[in-house]
């Protein structure tokens, strides 16, 4: 085992500023560490060949990571999902920093009171189960999720065990729905340039609208959400930065500040929107 190395193993992860926000962490608390981005589309096998102390997990993989852990942290076990590992002598432990990341971001940077919000959760693969449980525990009102295939927002509904909070519905329900004080899209649609039309009345003057993507793949959602006059649009930037400083915590026992790199990749971004 290379103690100092880390990596982050998905397919694709050529796009990641993981490795980048990493170093950042890395320099911030003096602490000699390599991070890799290994693209894997056998995820078993990466892990395998991987001699390092911990990883992040991204998609698609995040449902497997799960299943390849000896333990599992309690975030891990409701969410259903892992997206870090750390290397412990009985095997791998799995954690999930997703939702408590997207929370921080959505409370703190972006100083939204969550506390009630009737909430559509657009997805229900390893994104939406990672921040689910953390929207919940933050107090929201309502949680429906809305996904593609049927089964698997009643999958994910059933997993998170509130039948009174939690309400799978399908597509075709989006029109009778209604408006909404919270939209988070956890689909990857929108990384395939197929982001589906949304109907505009479930969005509000008192609405935010949240992606957990960012870069190219936010700009449908949340042009979507300024079309139909929702008050706060945020990508995923936000909780990149945050769920991978709760990573870093985990490995080395400190959290980084996370507003230098925040500020540093925000501004990357917006020069790349600019030359567009």
């Amino acid at each position: 085992m290379t103690a100092s190395r880390y990596a982050l193993i998905g397919h694709p992860v050529a796009h990641s500023l993981s490795p980048r926000i990493h170093a950042a962490f890395a320099r911030q608390a003096g602490i000699d560490m390599r991070y890799d981005a290994i693209d894997a589309e056998d995820f078993d096998a990466a892990l395998a060949a991987f001699d390092g102390a911990g990883a992040n997990v991204t998609l698609p993989h995040k449902q497997r990571a799960a299943a390849a852990c000896s333990t599992l942290g309690d975030r891990a076990r409701r969410a259903g999902v892992v997206n870090t590992l750390v290397r412990g002598d009985g095997g791998w432990h799995g954690d999930n920093t997703d939702g408590l990341g997207l929370v921080r971001d959505l409370t703190g940077r972006q100083r939204l009171d969550l506390r009630k919000r009737r909430t559509l959760l657009l997805g229900a693969g390893g994104g939406a189960r990672g921040v689910a449980p953390a929207l919940l525990d933050a107090g929201i009102g309502d949680l429906f999720v809305v996904n593609r295939t049927p089964e698997r927002a009643d999958a994910l509904a059933d997993a998170l065990g509130e039948p009174m909070r939690v309400h799978p519905r399908y597509l075709d329900d989006l029109k009778g729905l209604g408006e909404f004080d919270l939209i988070v899209n956890a689909t990857s649609a929108t990384r395939n340039g197929s982001f589906p039309g949304l109907p505009m009345s479930l969005a509000g003057p008192r609405t935010a609208a949240v992606d957990l993507s960012y870069g190219e793949a936010a700009v449908g959602f949340l042009a979507w959400a300024r079309a139909a006059g929702a008050r706060d649009m945020v990508d995923g930037l936000g909780m990149l930065v945050e769920q991978a400083a709760e990573s870093f915590a985990l490995w080395h026992g400190v959290r980084p500040d996370t507003d230098a790199i925040h500020a540093e990749l925000r501004a990357r971004e917006d020069a790349l929107v600019s030359a567009d």
